[in-house]
């Protein structure tokens, strides 16, 4: 007997769970050590049995050369919850066999879905995996997993069932045990939900994506206490008791919050704000009440309260006397005389300043946490959860989407993942016969969502945590400006060199620049300039007018300015454009403008620019073509930090300006644009497009519809009819000006006879001068 116990356990091995990675979730594979591997005496590809509180089985992977050292087996988050397990608690796995199955039979996981399909295709989806009656399945879609034997592919990559994961409960098996399907195997698909298991949950931190720190900052402050109270006993302090999640709107908030319950194996009571309202006195606090003594009765339990600002809003500025009482009864709850164990609140809102300052404290909710906009690699994590079970085309490069998709939050990716599936939809419709309820086998095997879907769905979706203020992804690159070269090399350095390397700066000590003034002539492409450098920055671009952000309501300007920096904050990196910015922040006391107003409006941006609140990742860059009448306290370093002249090009310049604007232009043999550049003495590159445009236009007087080339006569033509903007006495000016900006940035000089020489200049041109 003891001989026969012994045996077993050499062919035992206890491991740690471990999180696996976003890619391989639904996979249903388990990456075990090589140690494991030996005392299991099994191959890459076998099939183990995994045992916590429940077994289940999965297909054998060799772990992450990180991993080798370490006694941890890696499981997705559907087979920590088809064995009962979280993150952390030990696993026994054992070498398992895997017998064909007779029949099996899925139902869908949830309530609210509906399926219905050809079992066929789910059949191959799941063709030789292993599955338990009442596991918890996905399906997947074409999607190679890291690591793994030509040999093995075939089982766990396996064809797309439907244009998104798909989760399925294995209601049954014949035989019972761990089976697989085979050629033979009858495979029913029910069409409605069933409840195999009561508590079995769909939602975890697979389906969550971008959060990583915030997941394990959760993990801290929500499963230690559940699991593990005792530990806060030994140590004679309470454990946490609330943790407060708020971000934009779409980051995913709600969706952790059930992610947690579901890993920390917690009951979950979810208190929607509004609804929580009683039309009689007292009903609301009663309600309240019943929810956390029910928690308390169910412990351990999570209590999630969403939208707390709509229900515990600030006693000072609400009139009604229900809503102080609602309040003074959570603070009560949370913090009263009767202690609760094991019950830990989360909130969420996206309004933090809105709730009363009482429970924001310790005690209350331990510990805020914000759930921002997800950087690059958050969106390409949020993608692959969203495209699992996609077929997807080969030309789908989820690494170009997610450079692609500034400030776009998880609401808004699956959004662009359904838009790009009802194209891919929209072009087989041709195909379909309404008339039957059953698409055909061979319509769906040909059903994929290509590259131009994505591009498709992408002009439709509009980044939500954006919505507010103007914001575009700039489509111009450094090759589409032409003669301004010192000021490309100045931005380079100063804007895109820092957003793309911080840890440079970081390791020298030093802070990137924090705003750049761009000032010349009108016309000279310093609205393109920020538009490139926000391109090549890979930053999501705000551009505002002077316009958007003044209003004729006392305060209204700077909740506006306020309001913008607190965006660009929230989505950086950021480059803010403020475009003629002389006439947002003009120099205070020059009497230009409404005194008051725009010296309210100064001192917000001087404020927000070098304030308490530090800008991280944010590039202001304003734009001029008069920077004396711009206040003296922006110029100086910390606020704008760099002064960049945007003159008129060289002939060199100008050449480059007109072959980027003929670029989509046929061009006769005998034009030639160095010809053109040497004729155009301080054209701008705005009078240089024109000069273009109106070659194409004589071209086009000259022959007809049917013309096919511009000629150098037409060229000739339009010189004749333009003239350049920038004036010899104007180029005066503005080389007086790059010397006398500097002094006005350390000492605050009136406009003098700068200003006067320029509206002087105004008047000449005016009168045809």
């Amino acid at each position: 007997m003891a001989d026969a116990q012994a045996a077993i356990e050499s062919n035992t091995v206890r491991l740690q769970v471990a999180a696996a990675r976003q890619e391989e979730s639904g996979q249903g594979i388990a990456r075990l050590p090589r140690t494991a591997f030996q005392k299991l005496g099994i191959t890459e590809g076998d099939v183990v049995e995994i045992t916590g509180k429940r077994s289940t089985a999965a297909v054998a992977m060799a772990a992450y050369d990180e991993d080798q050292a370490l006694d941890v087996v890696r499981l997705d988050g559907l087979q920590r919850g088809n064995a009962e397990t979280g993150s952390g608690e030990h696993v026994t796995i054992v070498s398992a066999e895997s017998r064909p199955a007779t029949r099996v039979v899925f139902a869908p996981a949830s309530r609210e879905m509906r399926l219905q399909g050809p079992a066929q295709a789910l059949k191959r989806n799941f063709f030789r995996k292993p599955l338990v009656a009442g596991d918890l399945v996905a399906t997947t879609g074409q999607q190679p997993v890291q690591n793994m034997p030509q040999e093995l592919r075939r089982m766990v990559n396996s064809p797309a069932y439907a244009l998104t994961q798909i989760r399925l409960t294995v209601l049954s098996t014949a035989p019972k045990g761990i089976v697989h399907i085979d050629e033979n195997t009858e495979v029913e698909l029910r069409a409605e939900y069933e409840e195999a298991k009561a508590g079995r949950a769909v939602v975890n931190y697979d389906d969550v994506g971008g959060i990583e720190e915030t997941i394990q900052q959760l993990r801290e402050m929500v499963e230690l206490p559940l699991r593990y109270p005792e530990l806060f006993t030994r140590l004679g302090v309470d454990p946490p008791k609330g943790v407060l999640l708020h971000g934009p709107p779409g980051t995913g908030k709600t969706r952790l919050a059930q992610a947690v319950a579901n890993e920390s194996d917690a009951n979950f009571s979810i208190i929607n704000g509004p609804e929580i309202m009683g039309s009689g006195y007292g009903e609301s606090e009663k309600r309240l009440r019943e929810v956390f003594e029910e928690a308390s009765r169910n412990a351990p339990a999570i209590i999630f309260i969403d939208e707390i600002d709509s229900i515990a809003p600030k006693r000072d500025r609400v009139p009604g006397e229900a809503e102080k009482r609602l309040v003074a009864q959570l603070l009560t709850l949370m913090d009263g005389l009767e202690s609760r164990a094991n019950v830990v609140v989360i909130a969420a809102t996206n309004r933090p300043d809105a709730i009363d300052e009482a429970l924001r404290r310790p005690g209350r909710f331990d510990r805020e946490i914000v759930i921002g906009v997800p950087d690059e690699n958050g969106r390409r994590e949020i993608l692959g959860i969203h495209t699992r079970g996609m077929p997807l085309g080969d030309k789908v490069d989820l690494k170009e989407l997610a450079r692609t998709t500034h400030g776009f939050v998880g609401a808004d990716i699956a959004a662009l993942a359904r838009e790009a599936a009802i194209d891919a939809v929209r072009r087989i419709m041709p195909r379909l016969d309404l008339d039957e309820r059953m698409v055909p086998p061979e319509v769906l095997d040909d059903l994929y969502v290509s590259r131009e879907d994505f591009i498709s769905a992408l002009k439709r979706i509009q980044p939500s945590a954006m919505r507010e203020v103007m914001v575009q992804v700039p489509n111009v690159e450094w090759s589409d400006v032409g003669g301004v070269g010192d000021a490309v090399d100045k931005l380079k350095e100063g804007i895109e060199l820092p957003m793309r390397n911080p840890e440079a700066f970081h390791r020298l000590g030093i802070r990137p620049a924090k705003g750049f003034l761009l000032y010349g002539p009108p016309g000279t492409g310093k609205t393109l300039l920020a538009k490139a450098v926000a391109k090549e920055a890979e930053a999501n671009f705000i551009s505002m007018k002077s316009s958007d952000l003044l209003s004729k309501w006392y305060g209204e300007s700077e909740q506006q300015i306020a309001r913008m920096f607190q965006r660009a904050r929230a989505v950086a990196p950021c480059v803010v454009f403020i475009d003629e910015i002389d006439s947002l922040v003009p120099a205070r006391g020059s009497g230009a403008g409404e005194p008051q107003v725009t010296g309210r409006v100064v001192n917000t941006i001087l404020a927000e620019m070098d304030g308490l609140e530090e800008l991280q990742s944010v590039v202001v860059i304003g734009a001029t073509n008069r920077p004396t009448l711009v206040d003296p306290a922006l110029l100086r370093p910390g606020r704008f930090d760099e002064l960049v002249y945007v003159g008129t090009p060289d002939q060199g310049g100008r050449e480059h300006i007109l072959k980027i604007h003929t670029r989509d232009m046929p061009l006769a043999d005998d034009v030639d644009l160095a010809d053109v550049a040497a004729k155009t003495e301080r054209f701008t590159g705005a009078d240089l497009e024109d000069v273009v445009r109106r070659a194409g236009l004589n071209a086009l007087h000259r022959v007809g519809r049917e013309v096919t080339e511009v000629g150098n006569q037409d060229f000739v033509a339009a010189l004749e009819d333009s003239r350049a903007t920038v004036t010899l006495k104007m180029e005066e000016e503005y080389k007086k000006m790059r010397g006398e900006l500097k002094k006005r940035a350390a000492e605050a000089v009136p406009i003098g006879f700068l200003y006067e020489g320029m509206v002087e200049s105004t008047r000449e041109r005016k009168h045809g001068d």
